[in-house]
């Protein structure tokens, strides 16, 4: 009886240990992970350009209008079902749109806050969902011969959460994909209209 009492103590000591080595392993992995990544940079830039054969005129109507996004955006595909809500000035400085949709759309809020048209459209973007940040897209137009310089990027300050991610996700790489898919769609979209103008 006393020699199974020991043995059974034993085996119970042995299992805390392991759990206590065990949990001592994975809070030096994660302050390892945590300490990486304050080594990521500060700041966070995506951007993507594309030549559209149209000038900056029949670009700018699709982006400064953001009930157009709708046609274009590939980030409007997300959710089928997703909540829209338009407010503030019709397009350009002042115009605003909220989204609510599924996991994939997550929730935010965008609105133009400068534009030079028909070169430059600043917007502020709020992202609630999944993960709170706020940003700034910025489209650039740059007429270069019978073509215009399409740029979209995106930047703003990489918090502790999206430092993190950056460790296992490319960022640039997930989120620059929708961004080209985006300009060959409003690609597509303006010369078409270029087309049927013509």
């Amino acid at each position: 009886m006393h020699l199974r009492l020991m043995t059974g103590l034993q085996g119970r000591k042995q299992v805390l240990r392991f759990i206590a080595i065990a949990a001592l392993v994975v809070a030096a992995l994660i302050l390892a992970l945590s300490a990486y990544a304050f080594t990521q940079p500060d700041e966070i830039r995506i951007e993507r350009n594309l030549a559209v054969d149209a000038p900056p005129e029949a670009i700018y109507s699709l982006i400064t209008d953001l009930r157009e996004w709708r046609r274009w955006s590939p980030f409007e595909q997300l959710d089928p079902d997703m909540a829209r809500d338009y407010g503030g000035a019709e397009k350009g400085v002042g115009a605003t749109y909220a989204w609510q949709g599924d996991r994939n759309a997550g929730s935010g809020r965008m609105e133009i806050v400068d534009e030079d048209a028909p070169n430059r459209i600043t917007i502020a973007l709020h992202f609630m969902s999944p993960m709170e940040a706020r940003n700034t897209a910025t489209f650039l137009l740059t007429p270069e011969g019978d073509t215009t310089h399409v740029s979209w990027a995106m930047e703003g300050e990489a918090n502790i959460l999206s430092k993190l991610l950056q460790l296992f996700v490319d960022i640039d790489e997930m989120v620059g994909s929708d961004f080209q898919a985006g300009l060959e769609k409003l690609k597509s979209e303006v010369e078409v209209n270029q087309e049927i103008a013509e």
